[in-house]
């Protein structure tokens, strides 16, 4: 356990690596951000000034080592926008995200179990085939037109619902089922094939033929058995829906980090854009990294390498 834990963090660094070289060489490419900071009757002596004392006069390879250098100090540059380090204003808005995507993921959770365990005990009938259905509708919505009629259906139209914003809990509920619902869709269609692979099992059937109630067989026998991949998927999840809050965020103003990033981007903040993304980077690697070794404790079978 030990060496596979060293091993695995060991891991982490090179890919953080290579994250900081994409982010800084899309950063680089995107061009001058001198030209948004100063006023348009700016001269050139003003801009060539304002350009050597951030440094980007100098060559790519010395601009990436200063980059990699502040890095490792936690120093992601200093916003234009907000005259702030990137990094705090950054960290700031996290707390919000993780609600967002915890909401979602709870929402996911109430959804997925029961129809899942509804489909694979109704395996091919009409049900069956319409929460399959369901869930392969669900995955293919995009989150920003679903965001969208939910606003018109239930907070345009019958008002129980804020439209934007953060606050109470009721700002809470649309941007939590509308970023939760591809999730729910995924997890339904996992737990459904889990359950029918364990209905299979020669326990099961003894059970059955036991005369053991229905419900003591599904819920304490085969679902508990099922569980296992299906954790599993429910943390890789967890970074698929703080990485995927971008489009939410934007449409519902929550104030998270995804609306940041979008906000940074358009301004080209990148100092805001570089940390942002690597935030976000670090928490999808390290919510990988739980997964992997959650996984191996709940099941026996696999061993640490």
């Amino acid at each position: 356990m030990g060496k596979y834990l060293v091993r695995r963090l060991l891991q982490i660094i090179p890919t953080l690596i290579i994250i900081a070289f994409i982010v800084f060489v899309l950063v680089y490419i995107a061009g001058d951000p001198v030209a948004l900071m100063l006023p348009d009757d700016a001269t050139v002596a003003e801009i060539d000034q304002l350009r050597s004392a951030l440094g980007l006069d100098e060559p790519f390879y010395v601009q990436f080592g200063t980059y990699v250098s502040n890095l490792l100090q936690g120093d992601f540059g200093t916003s234009f926008r907000y005259n702030q380090a990137a990094l705090p204003i950054v960290l700031e808005r996290l707390p919000a995200t993780l609600q967002l995507a915890f909401a979602s993921m709870v929402v996911a959770t109430l959804i997925a179990i029961p129809l899942g365990i509804w489909s694979a005990l109704r395996r091919n009938s009409f049900i069956d085939l319409f929460i399959t259905g369901g869930a392969v509708l669900g995955k293919a919505m995009p989150n920003f037109w679903l965001g969208i009629m939910l606003i018109l259906l239930l907070a345009v139209n019958y008002q129980l619902f804020p439209v934007s914003g953060r606050g109470s809990i009721a700002h809470l509920v649309l941007p939590a089922i509308t970023l939760g619902t591809g999730v729910a869709a995924e997890m339904t269609r996992l737990v459904r094939s889990s359950m029918l692979e364990i209905l299979q099992q020669d326990y099961i059937r003894t059970a059955t033929s036991k005369g053991l109630k229905e419900s003591s067989i599904v819920y304490l026998h085969a679902f508990r058995n099922s569980l296992v991949p299906v954790i599993t998927i429910t943390f890789l999840q967890v970074s698929t829906l703080v990485s995927g809050a971008l489009i939410t965020e934007v449409v519902f103003a929550w104030p998270g980090l995804g609306q940041l990033l979008i906000q940074a981007v358009h301004g080209r903040d990148m100092a805001i854009v570089q940390a942002a993304v690597f935030v976000i980077a670090f928490m999808v690697i390290s919510i990988n990294l739980a997964a992997d070794i959650l996984y191996r404790f709940l099941d026996p079978r696999i061993k640490f390498d």
